[in-house]
């Protein structure tokens, strides 16, 4: 389960975040300018991009308000670093409820190794 794989048993019924998390989210690097990040997220329909190194290791991550800042800055400069990531065996109800304690709009949820694995909206865990 840790890794987002399939389980079994009673527990396997609990829907998790390797069930609802998106995979589709937008990354960068840290070199990348600010104007062409915002301009691919928009294209793709988000408003949040994930920094990750070249083995897809999160770095920080870019919430609407990051990139609406200078165009010509890099993502590093503007990220939020280390952002806290949360595993794709995390329960869905348990999301909800840190979602709402944290007054989170999104996270970052990897493997173990920190590599992306993709991130949880909150509407993805039934919140507006």
């Amino acid at each position: 389960m840790a890794a987002g794989l399939p389980s079994e048993g009673t527990n396997a019924e609990r829907p998790r975040l390797a069930d609802v998390v998106r995979r589709d989210v937008p990354t960068c690097s840290p070199g990348e300018r600010l104007g062409d990040v915002r301009r691919r997220a928009a294209a793709a329909g988000w408003e949040a991009c994930v920094v990750v190194s070249e083995d897809r290791v999160v770095l920080g991550l870019l919430r609407a308000r990051e990139l609406q800042a200078d165009p010509g800055l890099p993502a590093e400069r503007a990220m939020r670093p280390g952002p806290s990531t949360y595993r794709p065996f995390v329960s869905v109800g348990e999301m909800r409820r840190i979602m709402l304690e944290r007054g989170l709009e999104n996270s970052p949820v990897t493997t173990s190794d920190g590599r992306l694995v993709g991130l949880v909206r909150r509407q993805d865990v039934g919140l507006r």
